[in-house]
């Protein structure tokens, strides 16, 4: 098998991995974000023709590993897109949004163009080429090996970032010395609200490992917590607003999640919410139908009868005389709008009309890739231009990294632990070319594990997985198949009996988990003896 990287090489966006194994494949294929010379890339060749591509393995809804689909499918792909369910849904209502941007962006520069006698501009793609996509769509369940073909089998995972996101076990070659590669696509960080932890992995040959946030480390929930709670004081007594530019997809259901926490806990005054993005809309109610994905914390408040995305303040504006009102009511509110790096949508009518108004807080939760405005409110610029027009920053900007989906550079660490192949080749990618780096050179320093930082176009080839390493992967997969059977059955015993199950299981997995560490401690000693 090899691997070519075209995308998130020695940066954040654009993820897509070709796989030839015979037959070839794509992992993820997403847009390039962050200024014009990252997206021109959009538009550049494929390295590939899209209809010698068997079928394409999408690890979740992001717009950087979904966003090229149309364009993918209008340039010849015909194959299936496996997806899970919640990725399959969620990856339709954004691939039609980024669309309609497009279009609306194509249709404003060449009005432009017209008036200067220059060429008109064409949209990346279309809301036709968009919807080309969904029969497409294969949904996959988790946990379950799928014969693609008879040489090439994959597996989804929990990877604990989004609703529906997934780690990537792809095995290629004879069935009795298959190549393993693993795909961690975008990692979540434990405990974070809505979605299960990230699943470990033991054994690959080949790993590919995001390095979103691989040079820092992320505040503690309860710290952000607090933050958020300061922003809204802040802005609460000078009678602003709070603007928080946020993604559709997680972000903006976690928001909700933890506001509607505060209302009911009488941490912060009444005052209206509104929820500033048709996208974000249409995925929280696609958030409230996937009740099966939550973690055991959103699933009991579920049980109880609670939705964990609403309450009485929340205001949904959908249309755009909506949105403009909200900046013509006067006294405070909280302002949750797309998109999340600040580079189009709503937001920025937002931004022009608050970030030079003092008192107001500016509330930064996800990554902001280099080029963007995000990312220029982040690193303190005073005055910043939207929409061809300059305004100066008076509104305090509150950095909370803690709401992150993305794990950091130590829960990264401790994922990689896990693996058990010393020889595992770990290419580091989904990072800032310096911060993939040193990345990586820390994962060799602390874990042993040979690294390295691919570039864009790179071509990997990958060894055989020894065959003790597939006894034991085979034994894993054994031990997923009950632990997916024990939840069902979790599920559906009556609550009292399930807390104790469940508290028993828990000391048991604490139990196995720190035997396994030590196993680990005592296997990491000899090969570094070695």
């Amino acid at each position: 098998m090899e691997i070519t990287c075209l995308g998130a090489a020695r940066c954040v966006t654009g993820s897509c991995f070709l796989l030839d194994a015979g037959k070839k494949y794509l992992v993820d294929c997403g847009l390039f974000q962050g200024g014009k010379e990252m997206e021109r890339r959009n538009r550049e060749p494929w390295g590939f023709h899209p209809g010698e591509i068997s079928a394409l393995f999408l690890t979740h809804a992001h717009i950087d590993h979904c966003g090229r689909l149309p364009k993918l499918v209008r340039d010849g792909f015909k194959g299936k897109i496996y997806a899970t369910l919640p990725t399959v849904e969620l990856t339709k209502i954004l691939l039609l949004d980024s669309a309609h941007i497009q279009e609306v962006e194509a249709e404003l520069q060449s009005r432009k163009n017209r008036r200067v006698g220059n060429a008109e501009v064409t949209p990346l793609y279309s809301i036709a080429d968009a919807e080309a996509c969904f029969p497409l769509f294969e949904i996959v369940p988790r946990d379950e090996p799928i014969n693609v073909d008879e040489q090439f089998r994959v597996c989804f995972r929990n990877a604990g970032h989004i609703l529906g996101s997934s780690i990537l076990e792809v095995w290629g070659g004879p069935p009795a010395a298959p190549q393993k590669v693993v795909f961690s696509g975008d990692l979540g960080h434990k405990d974070q609200l809505i979605v299960q932890d990230p699943q470990s992995i033991l054994s690959a040959d080949i790993l590919f490992v995001e390095s979103t946030y691989g040079d820092r480390n992320h505040k503690s929930l309860d710290e952000s917590r607090k933050e958020l709670l300061e922003a809204i004081h802040y802005s609460y007594q000078y009678r602003e607003k709070v603007i928080i530019p946020a993604f559709a997809v997680e972000r903006t259901q976690e928001l909700l999640y933890m506001i509607g926490e505060f209302f009911r806990d009488r941490l912060i005054p009444s005052m209206p919410v509104y929820l500033d993005s048709p996208l974000a809309i249409a995925a929280t109610e696609i958030f409230r139908r996937m009740h099966e994905f939550y973690d055991e914390a959103a699933t009991v408040m579920v049980h109880r009868g609670r939705d964990p995305f609403t309450f009485p303040q929340l205001i949904l504006t959908r249309t755009s005389e909506e949105s403009v009102a909200i900046n013509q009511a006067a006294g405070p509110a909280i302002v949750i709008a797309g998109n999340g790096m600040c580079t189009a949508g709503r937001i920025k009518h937002h931004l022009k009309h608050n970030l030079w108004r003092p008192g107001v807080s500016l509330v930064i939760v996800g990554f902001q890739a280099a080029g963007t405005l995000g990312r220029r409110l982040v690193e303190g610029d005073r005055t910043v231009k939207i929409y061809g027009e300059k305004i100066i920053v008076r509104a305090r900007v509150f950095t909370i990294g803690g709401f992150s989906a993305h794990a950091d550079q130590s829960l990264l660490l401790d994922w990689l632990g896990h693996f058990e192949n010393p020889k595992m080749q770990v290419y580091v990618v989904h990072g800032e070319s310096n911060v993939s780096e040193s990345f990586a050179a820390l994962v060799q320093d602390r874990l042993g594990f040979h690294t390295h930082v691919p570039e864009m176009g790179e071509v990997i080839g990958v060894p055989s997985l020894e065959p003790e390493a597939l006894q034991k992967e085979q034994r894993l997969v054994q031990v997923m198949e009950k632990a997916k059977e024990l939840r069902g059955l979790l599920a559906a015993l009556p609550s009292e009996t399930r807390t104790v199950l469940w508290a028993q299981l828990q000391a048991d997995l604490a139990r196995t988990e720190a035997h396994l560490d030590s196993v680990l401690r005592e296997a990491r000693k000899v090969m570094s003896n070695e």
